[in-house]
């Protein structure tokens, strides 16, 4: 079984939390988010785990910034340094999903990108992609610039309405593999989320 993986985003809010929370459970995996900006609601830790995830198999964040935009901002607000040498994988018995902050090139520092991060963590990285207008774009994108920097991309997980040809299209153009697809859920849960999850995906992809 592949030891970590990272999950990241084409975009803010396109659900990478919800299938990070899914993947975790289905491969009994830890959870961990590095770096947490804005705490309103508790924070994606506290949201993994109200979709199922064992509380005892979440990790603590490595930096928790009250101020919720691009982390390296927050940082500087909350008065905060963030240093990459402190994301150090966890280390503990079992896989580990690893949940970025906002898309792929969201500054964690002024110089340092999260796409910098996964390269240094030498991890393979899933990309979650909205299936809305805009998608090939953002994804492509998204995919250039991770294999830019010589990240392994697992392959791409959709979320949102059934959009075959901009699915298929991204798979194809980005040479990389279609896992699935997390459909809207009109009452999300954890029992509703991880039945969608074993319908859209399959668990030995990520093996």
């Amino acid at each position: 079984m592949t030891r970590t993986i990272v999950v990241t985003g084409t975009d803010t809010d396109v659900g990478k939390t919800v299938f990070a929370a899914a993947l975790t459970v289905a491969l009994g995996a830890r959870y961990w988010k590095p770096v947490q900006a804005g705490l309103a609601d508790g924070g994606d830790s506290r949201s993994v785990m109200g979709l199922g995830v064992d509380p005892a198999r979440v990790m603590p964040e490595a930096y928790r910034l009250a101020t919720p935009c691009s982390p390296h901002r927050a940082a500087e607000i909350d008065g905060v340094t963030i240093e990459p040498p402190r994301l150090v994988l966890p280390t503990g018995r079992g896989p580990l999903v690893v949940e970025g902050a906002g898309g792929v090139l969201v500054p964690l520092t002024r110089s340092w990108l999260f796409a910098d991060q996964a390269a240094a963590w030498r991890a393979p990285v899933v990309v979650v992609a909205r299936t809305a207008l805009g998608t090939i774009n953002h994804s492509l994108s998204s995919i250039e610039a991770l294999r830019a920097r010589g990240v392994i991309v697992l392959g791409i997980a959709f979320v949102g309405d059934p959009a075959e040809d901009s699915e298929a299209t991204i798979a194809a153009i980005g040479g990389v593999k279609r896992l699935g697809r997390l459909p809207f859920l009109d009452q999300l849960s954890a029992a509703s989320l991880h039945a969608a999850f074993a319908e859209g995906f399959a668990v030995e992809d990520f093996r």
